[in-house]
């Protein structure tokens, strides 16, 4: 028996590429900078930055195309896979970590007009604090509530 299970708390390094396979299947990809901070041998403080490479699908693609933006801090939960190709006769590996379960962490993003980026009831799922999956990102009452008062 194995487990495959990656936590992550991170700042994204750049906008999200969304792809849709098929017309109705989204999908997401981006990096997760993740950094560490301690002091070396001499008491100086070193930081270092491991970056990963996100994959998410389906319904929380959808929310990480409206909401998530370079510089949001989230909480992701996942598995590693990794995958190869060959290319002139070289095969490329790449690791990356598909997530299924996403908190956005933090304040709200400024949007580019200086405006806080919000749903139509004033609720983003930073603003509320809602953890974020692929079960609660195809419900369709996520994005109809009228409540600022979430059960969960």
């Amino acid at each position: 028996m194995g487990v495959n299970k990656v936590i992550l708390v991170g700042n994204v390094g750049k906008d999200p590429e969304i792809q849709y396979v098929k017309e109705d299947v989204p999908v997401a990809r981006f990096t997760l900078a993740t950094s560490e901070t301690y002091k070396n041998r001499d008491g100086e403080k070193v930081t270092t930055t491991e970056w990963h490479n996100i994959v998410i699908w389906r319904g929380l693609a959808k929310v990480v195309e409206q909401y998530v933006k370079k510089g949001s801090q989230l909480y992701l939960e996942g598995k590693i896979t990794t995958r190869s190709y060959e290319k002139d006769g070289v095969t490329k590996y790449f690791t990356e970590v598909v997530a299924n379960n996403m908190q956005m962490l933090g304040g709200k993003p400024e949007s580019q007009g200086g405006q806080n980026t919000t749903t139509s009831n004033n609720t983003t799922p930073e603003k509320a604090n809602v953890p974020v999956n692929n079960e609660t990102a195809n419900d369709s009452s996520f994005e109809d509530s009228e409540s600022d008062d979430l059960p969960f």
